[in-house]
């Protein structure tokens, strides 16, 4: 069984980097055809997929957040990161990090294995 953890601040100030981790167990972030997502719920309002990266290391972006949103990975510590530069209030939410496998398709009834979530508030 897949298990996702979510780690980082909980609380990050205007206009600067968030950073969160996801670390993977019972599982290998390279095995063929499996795609890890970054999603995130703004307060009040649906989930949003944010981008994901790939067991090949291809990276795929929402268009709306592209300009801002980088993905990355380190696999010796099974691990993979988000960044969200110039955060605003607007970016509070909670994170979670999914995965799926098969298919780049990002419909979130689709994800196999979610992690718990973890709340950031962009505050000053």
């Amino acid at each position: 069984q897949v298990q996702l953890q979510e780690s980082g601040p909980g609380l990050v100030k205007p206009s600067q980097t968030l950073s969160l981790t996801c670390t993977v167990s019972g599982g290998s972030i390279t095995t063929n055809y499996y795609y890890w997502s970054w999603i995130r719920q703004p307060p009040g309002k649906g989930l949003e997929w944010m981008g994901a990266i790939a067991y090949s290391g291809t990276t795929y972006y929402s268009p709306s957040l592209k300009s801002r949103t980088s993905i990355s990975r380190d696999t010796s510590k099974n691990q993979f990161t988000l960044q969200l530069s110039s955060v605003t209030p607007e970016d509070t939410a909670v994170y979670y990090c999914a995965t799926r496998r098969g298919l780049p398709n990002w419909n979130l009834n689709e994800f196999d294995y979610w992690g718990q979530g973890t709340q950031v508030t962009v505050s000053s």
